[in-house]
């Protein structure tokens, strides 16, 4: 676990982790304002991708929104339920529980068609248990509802054929001391 902990708070990968709930941060906030309109995201280590129809003004708003509220502690912001780590849990699991279900002696076709019942059983049952696991997945590893001094440096739109996107880009404020 200490480990997993230097890899989480090595520089680039907690701004990717900080970029990313401050990105779902938006989208639920967003969601919220506009329930009618599709929204998606992208994050990296510079910033993140909105993509949906939101003027650039309304964004930045709730980005910065979204950044007072994580900062004052809602960190619940930065989860969010459409979120890809979700659809990998889900997928791992219920691959892993399939593949074990085939393990075996079912040579024949009809060995492995008497099993179906207990692969159903099996993929049911992982699903069930990665949509609470992709959340602390997601809550552990691949985001931080904690920004720290995370600020926006800029927004910038593109408008092309498709959905508009917008790039924000943002950056750690360092915090100088004298001692």
């Amino acid at each position: 676990m200490a480990e997993l902990n230097k890899v989480l708070d090595w520089a680039p990968v907690s701004m990717i982790r900080r970029n990313h709930g401050l990105e779902h941060a938006t989208l639920n906030l967003l969601a919220a304002e506009f329930p009618s309109c599709s929204f998606a995201g992208h994050s990296d280590s510079k910033g993140f991708w909105i993509i949906g129809e939101v003027s650039t003004d309304k964004l930045l708003e709730t980005v910065q929104q979204a950044l007072k509220r994580m900062k004052a502690g809602e960190s619940d912001l930065a989860l969010h339920t459409n979120c890809g780590t979700n659809y990998v849990t889900t997928g791992l699991i219920a691959g892993s529980v399939a593949w074990l279900g085939t393990l075996g002696n079912a040579n024949s076709f009809s060995k492995k068609l008497n099993r179906w019942p207990l692969l159903v059983m099996l993929i049911t049952g992982s699903l069930i248990l990665a949509q609470p696991l992709g959340k602390k997945v997601q809550a552990r590893i691949s985001t931080s509802g904690d920004p720290g001094n995370l600020v926006v440096k800029q927004i910038t739109r593109y408008e092309r054929k498709g959905p508009t996107l917008h790039r924000v880009l943002t950056t750690d404020i360092l915090e100088i001391t004298e001692s």
